[in-house]
């Protein structure tokens, strides 16, 4: 059955797999042995990356071998109705029907295992009461979303028909989002286009990964270098489709990873030339059409300190 036990000041258990278990699903055996928890709320946790068998994140569907040892972190599970948060929004624009904020790196966008407060929902929440029940229930009027460390323009709808008609938008690649990343190394091609399928990574629930035809959704990112500097460049990059970690993934396989990313940036990278309290990497434009009036609606955001601050010590 394995030894069980919980370690002082974090939520973490620690199983042993003994002879009886080998050969079990590892979601499977995890149900039996943690009763507590439902089969689903395990196979969140595992496919979130809570979940490591002798040091590696696995599938659910692993086969457990005797002698393993499985480690749980078990985060309190985020609250099904969400809490209004007051919290001052950088809004840039707003109607009775959709609004545009500027969001801060260091900000997470809607509740999730370790973020079940202080998220951007929240606080649009307690701005626009009546984007309750706009969306899901944990991420109301959430159209989009950027990455936690990543800043910049993302819009809201307060209405059903407003957020329908804006992911109908984004489905059909009427919305242009365009970011400004300062990556590694020096980018050989003025412009260029990467278009390679994005999926959960094979080994490590918690990234995402190139992976080949049919093991990942098709994802298409263009850019275009700005600036060339010693060991970094500027660039400008234009989504097609919106997966998660998009850009970092698909910079990451030209050997160029976003500066400041720690999960798709490997090791061996030379130190930046100042500190970077994020990634260098922002939502710098947003244009679509107005969901009531037709017109389109065109903002941009100006490039982050921190993101300044990197620029004139590469110049």
């Amino acid at each position: 059955m394995g030894g069980l036990r919980e370690e002082r000041g974090a939520p973490l258990r620690i199983l042993t797999v003994g002879p009886t278990g080998a050969g079990a699903r590892l979601d499977r055996w995890l149900t039996d042995r943690l009763p507590a928890l439902s089969r689903a709320r395990l196979q969140a946790l595992i496919e979130s990356g809570h979940v490591r068998v002798d040091g590696k994140t696995p599938k659910a569907a692993r086969r457990l071998q005797a002698g393993e040892t499985v480690e749980i972190e078990i985060p309190p599970p985020a609250p099904e109705e969400l809490v209004p948060e007051p919290s001052a929004l950088q809004i840039l624009y707003e109607d009775e029907h959709v609004l545009v904020l500027d969001k801060p790196a260091g900000l997470v966008v809607h509740p999730g295992a370790g973020h079940a407060r202080g998220t951007l929902a929240a606080a649009l929440l307690a701005h626009a009461p009546e984007i309750a029940g706009v969306g899901g229930p944990r991420r109301p009027g959430i159209v989009h979303r950027l990455d936690k460390d990543t800043s910049g323009l993302l819009v809201a709808a307060k209405t059903k028909a407003a957020y329908d008609s804006l992911v109908a938008q984004l489905g059909s690649r009427a919305v242009t989002r365009r970011y400004l990343a300062i990556v590694h190394g020096r980018v050989r091609a003025e412009s260029g286009v990467v278009d390679r399928p994005i999926g959960r990574h094979p080994h490590d629930r918690v990234k995402m990964a190139v992976r080949s035809a049919g093991q990942g959704k098709r994802a298409v990112t263009r850019y275009r270098v700005l600036e060339r500097f010693a060991h970094f460049t500027l660039l400008e990059a234009a989504l097609e489709t919106g997966r998660t970690h998009q850009i970092r993934v698909h910079m990451a396989s030209l050997g160029h990873p976003v500066a400041g990313d720690d999960v798709y940036g490997g090791r061996r990278r030379p130190p930046l030339p100042a500190p970077l309290d994020g990634l260098a990497l922002h939502a710098a434009a947003l244009a679509f059409i107005h969901p009531v009036t037709g017109r389109p609606v065109e903002l941009t955001s100006p490039l982050p300190a921190r993101m300044e601050r990197l620029l004139a010590h590469l110049r």
